[in-house]
């Protein structure tokens, strides 16, 4: 193996990029601000499009796809969404390539080839997907429209980080039409909780559902509600986002039904997306200094044994172990049997504890004479000698059990580092002492939350759902504040 990742301690920084690279998940590209995701990081997006996918389609929903490109007249259409991603656009504005006379062999753009509508790559499918709707809605028939689409998205970003923020990245982005405001905000709601689920379940990753600020709230949207969840260097990380649209879309690009008595209503309208940046959340609330710490439910490998063995002894060991690894496969475990002969057991242990494998079994023929197994658990290192005759069953619960651990341990570090705060004062130093969510009120003014913003790197992450209302005053301006809000510094 190279050299030991830097630690956490270190230059957390620095740790989370070198580990992502070194498992093997991504890398950065040719094409700035662009990654390349491998076939190891893919796999766990793949196991994470999976479960959601489920999850949507449990909930009534079907998936379709729309264009990559929307013309600029429809993009513009819905004006605060079209501002508030105006800035973030990449624009197409010619359709062909010529031989460059001056350069031989290069090429240039055809200055003869301008498009006459430029074509913006979306950066959020809003704009298309509702000038779509907008023929496919006549009636109250026609609703709900519960529709979800697996898609890359285009957010020009010049300061990037694998995962967290690339130029292009990968999502799902569900947009959803009713007959009434009622039932798109439960719509809204209901998918809030489809995330929060599959982050505490699959993720085991605790978080916190809420509402945004008018300051943070998605452009175009009404209401925009969140789950953010808690890194281990004690930023936030916005996991996942539902938006409840109102009719803004609909007005926009004049999307209306006949209701039951025959009058024309607007629809009411909903979006929600989560996006490759679920893997840096994943990433950078479980992993240690040795590694990726995977959950397994998301594990591509769950399993991994490695023989030990003596020259000449390997085809008749893998013999031996071969029961052992379709008895886990038939229990529904994803298991890797390392028959590498290129590398020793201690290369070996070291490669699959970087690439978070939950459990490693070590078999050798001694072992196997002996009726035992060793086991290692990737969560606490812990090491086991385990008996062979229940080793399948074993293995089966001690994932359960991994799963629950990592949980409790990330569910333990946020809370310990979910603090209320009462004065600015405070609130500082916690943030720079002891980073995390601060429970603070404020007055609810956005000019109270940009001088925060600007005086101290924290932005509200939420008005969390399960806060409870308390009259209290403003840390910063002394108003009287209804309730407190989640602080953190955030990626």
């Amino acid at each position: 193996m190279s050299k030991k990742l830097p630690t956490r301690q270190e230059d957390y920084s620095l740790w989370y990029n070198e580990l992502v690279k070194r498992a093997g998940l991504a890398e950065n590209s040719a094409v700035r601000g662009c990654m390349v995701i491998k076939p190891y990081g893919y796999a766990i997006w793949e196991k994470m499009q999976r479960q959601l996918d489920d999850m949507f389609k449990r909930t009534g929903h079907e998936n379709a796809y729309f264009p990559l490109f929307v013309p600029k007249s429809l993009f513009e259409a819905e004006e605060k969404n079209a501002e508030g991603f105006a800035k973030e656009c990449a624009v197409v504005t010619h359709y062909r390539l010529q031989t460059d006379p001056d350069k031989p062999g290069k090429l240039r753009v055809d200055p003869n080839a301008k498009l006459e509508e430029e074509l913006v790559v979306r950066p959020t499918s809003e704009a298309i997907i509702w000038n779509t709707y907008k023929n496919w809605v006549q009636s109250y028939r026609d609703l709900p429209l519960l529709i979800n689409q697996w898609a890359n998205v285009v957010r020009w970003e010049m300061r990037t980080r694998l995962f967290l923020r690339t130029a292009e990245f990968l999502w799902q982005e569900g947009h959803t039409a009713h007959a009434t405001a009622e039932e798109a905000v439960a719509e809204t709601r209901q998918m809030l909780d489809v995330y929060a689920e599959f982050a505490e379940e699959h993720m085991a990753l605790p978080v916190v559902k809420g509402v945004k600020t008018p300051n943070e709230r998605f452009a175009g949207a009404e209401d925009t509600y969140c789950i953010e969840a808690l890194m281990q260097d004690g930023k936030a990380l916005q996991a996942g986002t539902s938006h409840f649209l109102g009719q803004n879309f609909a007005k926009a690009f004049d999307v209306q039904f006949s209701n039951k008595e025959g009058v024309r209503e607007h629809v009411w309208g909903t979006s929600w997306g989560v996006s490759t940046r679920l893997m840096g959340a994943l990433i950078m609330a479980h992993s240690d200094d040795e590694g990726l710490v995977l959950p397994p439910k998301l594990a591509p490998i769950q399993v991994v044994i490695v023989p030990i063995y003596k020259t000449g002894e390997l085809d008749a060991l893998i013999e031996r172990i071969r029961p052992i690894q379709q008895g886990l496969i038939a229990r529904g475990i994803s298991v890797k049997l390392d028959s590498r002969d290129t590398e020793r057991p201690g290369f070996k242990f070291a490669e699959w504890e970087l690439k978070g494998v939950p459990v490693r079994l070590a078999i050798g023929a001694r072992d196997l004479d002996a009726g035992m197994v060793e086991v290692v658990r990737r969560d606490t290192k812990e090491k086991m000698s385990l008996p062979l005759a229940d080793i399948v069953a074993t293995v089966d619960q001690l994932l359960v059990d991994i799963q629950t651990n990592i949980y409790a341990k990330a569910k333990d570090f946020r809370d310990t580092h979910t603090t209320r705060v009462d004065s600015y004062d405070e609130f500082k130093r916690m943030l720079d002492e002891e980073p995390g969510f601060l429970l603070a009120h404020y007055d609810g003014t956005s000019e109270t939350e940009e001088r925060i913003k600007e005086e101290t790197k924290a932005t509200v992450r939420c008005l969390a759902l399960a806060e409870p209302d308390e009259e209290g005053i403003c840390m910063v301006t002394g108003k009287p504040s209804p309730r407190r809000a989640y602080f953190a510094r955030a990626y």
